[in-house]
């Protein structure tokens, strides 16, 4: 009975806190959107959209230097986790293995404990999720730059 509630534990913890990181990577998702937006619509106030080819490229440019700094938090906070959970004893090490898990291209050189293993997935999906999130950003950045511009399109 022991070793069953011990094997609970560590499924249950590992479950847990990928969970409590999905929800805070959550808020940084919109935070940086939140900012985007911000910024998109101030420029757009302004006029600025649509108007000149180098002022749009900055707006695109910015749009998407905030999206990947949002993702650059969102590693930092996973790899955080990381050596908390004892799984690193060096943060750039657990930054490493974050950054490949987050962006689906693997675990890396360094395998976590079978406990904590589950992370793993966690934050991919999280990452994959991300990523959706930052391109509808800047698409729509886009979007309303082209529309601007080219006002004769149709509902694009």
């Amino acid at each position: 009975m022991a070793a069953s509630s011990t094997l609970e534990i560590a499924i249950a913890l590992p479950l847990l806190v990928g969970l409590v990181m999905t929800l805070a990577t959550i808020v940084v998702e919109a935070i940086a959107l939140v900012g985007i937006v911000s910024f998109i619509r101030h420029h757009d106030r302004l006029g600025r959209t649509g108007v000149w080819f180098w002022q749009d490229v900055t707006i695109v440019s910015s749009a998407i230097v905030l999206a990947g700094a949002a993702h650059l938090v969102e590693i930092f906070i996973w790899a955080v986790v990381f050596v908390l959970c004892g799984q690193f004893g060096q943060l750039s090490a657990a930054f490493y293995s974050s950054a490949m898990l987050y962006t689906t291209l693997g675990t890396g050189e360094v395998a976590m404990s079978p406990s904590w293993k589950m992370l793993g997935p966690f934050e991919t999906t999280d990452g994959m999720l991300a990523f959706g999130v930052s391109t509808a950003i800047v698409i729509s950045v886009g979007q309303l730059i082209v529309r601007k511009k080219f006002s004769d399109l149709p509902n694009f």
